[in-house]
């Protein structure tokens, strides 16, 4: 199970479809067309990091970028890029294919190989690209500098001074990476409208007159944005988990309430029917009010375990972590207990799963491993509906007023105060609309607790030419679950390899089951 991608994902969440208009108002020159002039590619060995990419015998780049698309004469940066060549013999190969793992904040370089075992033979039908979206891993980078170590909550505590915390905390994540080295010019460029940019231009510089595409959570979104810019360029395109593209970030967080807590119900039941192996109640209503007990006493008395202190919002992103896939329900339960141990002032040998949390949550490297995704969430901020709130009490207020509906989770979609709420560098192109009739495939659990289904489907009805394949499962991420341990679903992996090898979309849109599939 792997703790740190799953803190990194929940804490982004993702990010709203942000940062211009549609392509045909677009006064920003588009990159350059694969026919035009420019230098050609040197490509070289992956670094000693890619380990995964040398042993595939990748080969990586630098592709060359505006920093700013509306100035293409002006500064530039660097965008890293790796291929594999396809192994599809003449007259097989179909082009690129282009990925983003989400985050946002994550980087991509080997992502598409990761990929590829879930592709099986589409994969064979195109040069694998991937890439560092700009400012982070191997492209040109953006840092910020270093958080202060962060003392630990004390013995005793409130709600308001958890709050206020939580409020310094993100003014000071702002004023670290907008005062750091040259910055305050480069952060107004990291928007998602810009990486769709970015992409385009990999097209053009490998000289493919289109590209094909896999996007899951945020990636999911920049697919939708990159049809929008570029519909002509937009060949076979797979948005996995996407959300509401007129909803701003907060909106975003604040919607997952209501599902995280079905989810609970969900795990609860679950939980119940295991009380002999747990002890955390035998009925549902008992286990919930465990939970519930263990986050109202951390509200005035952190938990401790193996020295590291936890308070409430601590607890919160824990469970916000393993709710999310029905298959880590046990880890959950075995967290939640020892958890419940700790409380009652027992001595808790943690298990694996909250050992590595522990781990995590106790690392000084956290703070700054969250700031790839703060680039982008509040880089992409002239959303309709107004992006984050600009006054603190506002995020308190809503806090306070969800516990009435949404005890466990809703102080922590309502609270979870942004450092974009003090960001100053903020881009000014205006929201995107998204809204045309490009072929393509989307993916969506129906019990996803981090996107929301009803994002996706807000999203399908603007993407007129699109499939949606439901997976009635709850995870967040729907192709390729064997990738990571998890259990697959057939036929969604099965619509994904077609439709990548073939073209073919499904003939309406399809509802997958684990052990079964449905019209």
């Amino acid at each position: 199970m792997r703790v740190a991608r799953l803190v990194t994902a929940g804490l982004g969440l993702t990010c709203v479809l942000a940062g211009s208009v549609p392509a045909s108002a677009s006064t920003v020159p588009p990159p350059a067309s694969a026919g035009s002039s420019r230098p050609p590619l040197v490509w070289s060995s992956c670094s000693p990091q890619q380990e995964e990419l040398r042993a595939a015998g990748a080969r990586c780049t630098r592709v060359t970028v505006p920093l700013d698309y509306a100035d293409p004469d002006g500064p530039t940066i660097e965008i890293a890029v790796s291929r594999i060549a396809a192994k599809g013999g003449h007259g097989k190969r179909r082009g690129i294919l282009l990925s983003n793992p989400g985050g946002p904040g994550g980087t991509g370089l080997a992502n598409t190989l990761h990929l590829r075992p879930a592709l099986k033979d589409a994969a064979d039908r195109y040069d694998l690209i991937g890439f560092d979206p700009r400012f982070l891993g191997e492209s040109t980078p953006v840092s910020c500098d270093p958080a202060a170590p962060a003392p630990a909550p004390g013995p005793t505590t409130t709600r308001r001074e958890d709050f206020d915390r939580s409020v310094r905390d993100a003014r000071d994540t702002a004023r670290r990476c907008q005062e750091h080295g040259d910055n305050a010019r480069l952060l107004p460029h990291a928007t998602s409208r810009n990486v769709a940019r970015d992409m385009d231009a990999i097209r053009a510089a490998l000289g493919a007159p289109e590209l094909s595409y896999y996007g899951v959570s945020y990636g999911a979104d920049l697919g939708a944005v990159y049809t929008q810019m570029f519909p002509r360029r937009a060949d076979r395109i797979v948005l996995d988990s996407s959300t509401d593209p007129t909803a701003s970030q907060y909106e975003l967080f604040q919607r997952a309430g209501r599902p995280l807590e079905e989810s609970l119900d969900e795990w609860a039941g679950w939980a119940a029917g295991r009380d002999a192996a747990y002890h955390l109640g035998r009925t549902p209503t008992r286990v919930r009010a465990s939970v519930q007990t263990l986050l109202d006493g951390a509200e005035r008395r952190p938990v401790v375990v193996s020295g590291v202190r936890l308070d409430a919002g601590a607890l919160r992103l824990v469970l916000r972590q393993f709710i999310q896939h029905e298959e880590f329900d046990p880890a959950l339960a075995s967290t939640v207990h020892d958890l419940v141990e700790a409380a009652a002032g027992r001595p808790v040998e943690p298990g694996p799963e909250l050992a590595s949390m522990l781990e995590l949550l106790a690392s000084p490297e956290l703070a700054d491993s969250m700031v790839g995704g703060a680039l982008f969430m509040c880089g992409d901020r002239g959303w309709p509906a107004g992006g984050w709130p600009g006054n603190p009490e506002t995020y308190w207020r809503n806090m306070e007023r969800s516990r009435v509906s949404q005890p466990v989770f809703g102080p922590f979609v309502n609270g979870m105060i942004a450092p974009c709420v003090f960001w100053p560098s903020a881009s000014h192109e205006p929201a995107t609309v998204i809204g045309n009739d490009v072929p393509l495939l989307m993916l969506q659990a129906r019990r996803d607790n981090n996107v929301p289904y009803e994002g996706a489907l807000a999203l399908h009805s603007r993407l007129t030419g699109s499939r949606l394949v439901t997976a009635d499962i709850r995870s967040h991420g729907v192709f390729g679950l064997g990738l990571d341990g998890l259990t697959p679903v057939p036929c969604a992996d099965r619509a994904v390899v077609g439709y990548l090898r073939d073209g073919t979309l499904p003939d309406a849109d399809l509802t997958c089951r684990r052990t079964e599939e449905t019209r």
